[in-house]
């Protein structure tokens, strides 16, 4: 008669803990140096190079997760940032978070042309995904009557790309700081409902 085994979920949660060190770490070692060494990631990451391999068997898996797991940390501030700011001040914390992301992607750039040449595709969906998160939040600054209603998620895109590619980062934020200014220029005045008239007593 066999004996029935369950997952233990401390296990599971360590085996999570691990991963997300590693690639926490491994974007900072990618974006410092394409070639950086597994052994030293595993090691800034306090795991053993038998738990990398575990998680990501090549050296390509690691950099393309690595970056993916920004990108989709990027995306999931999106709705976080519309629950704790107005839209139009989400949309400037955004566009700050874009330009940092954007700047990982750079210094990945090397490290990421590696995964490709082996036949990757970690740029797969990164735009629309974007794209994506930004619609979210505009589209709440125009029925909050924050943001002006000609703008689209494809706009802010196209100038935060621009701003990093003509600018360091420090200055790409406070030209973005400029481009949410404008964003709220002409906004729509979004009339709110009137209360219900209060019935008087007879």
């Amino acid at each position: 008669m066999g004996t029935s085994h369950k997952a233990d979920p401390t296990l599971r949660q360590d085996a999570q803990r691990n991963r997300e060190r590693l690639l926490t770490v491994a974007v900072d070692a990618f974006t410092k140096d394409a070639n950086a060494s597994l052994g030293g990631i595993a090691k800034a990451a306090e795991v053993g190079i038998g738990t990398l391999y575990r998680h990501f068997p090549t050296r390509e898996a690691l950099i393309e997760a690595a970056y993916r797991n920004e990108l989709e940390k990027l995306c999931a501030a999106a709705p976080q940032l519309l629950k704790q700011y107005p839209a139009d001040e989400a949309i400037g914390r955004m566009m700050d978070r874009i330009i940092d992301y954007m700047s990982i992607k750079r210094g990945m750039a090397e490290a990421l042309r590696a995964v490709v040449a082996a036949g990757g595709d970690p740029y797969n969906q990164s735009r629309a995904r974007l794209t994506e998160a930004v619609a979210l939040l505009l589209d709440a600054g125009k029925r909050q009557g924050l943001i002006r209603d000609d703008v689209e998620a494809a706009d802010v895109l196209s100038m935060s790309f621009a701003f990093l590619n003509t600018a360091d980062s420090r200055q790409a934020k406070r030209l973005a700081s400029i481009l949410v200014d404008g964003l709220r220029y002409r906004a729509p005045v979004v009339e709110k409902p009137r209360a219900p008239a209060r019935k008087k007593r007879r």
